[in-house]
């Protein structure tokens, strides 16, 4: 069945940097764009990066453009979110997703903390 299982999430200073991962197994990870979506205590879950199968097209939220890369190695059905100057407003649990013939799947996501 479809796993996706996130990780690298943590507690980091306004500033820092986190990579997170996303390992997939159960399908044809090479077909699939993924996505990064993230939910901060009390708000709805919003989108913040997406990327094609081949990994030529990203996209991301105005919130996050020039901080935030979204990549992904097909070899290893992987896909990665690199965080960079991060924010007290980027505090969330991120979620990977892909979305396979209008079915949406979620892993169980990765607590992302900034604070001093």
């Amino acid at each position: 069945q479809v796993q996706l299982v996130e990780s690298g999430g943590g507690l980091v200073q306004p500033g820092g940097s986190l990579r997170l991962s996303c390992a997939a197994s159960g399908f044809t990870f090479s077909v699939y764009g993924m996505r990064w979506y993230r939910q901060a205590p009390g708000k709805e879950r919003e989108l913040v990066a997406g990327i094609s199968s081949s990994g030529a097209y990203t996209n991301y939220a105005e919130s996050v453009k020039g901080r935030f890369t979204i990549s992904r190695d097909n070899a290893k059905n992987t896909v990665y979110l690199q965080m960079n100057s991060l924010k007290p407003e980027d505090t969330a649990v991120y979620y990977c997703n892909s979305r396979m013939i209008s079915v949406d799947y979620w892993g169980k996501g990765t607590l992302v903390t900034v604070s001093s």
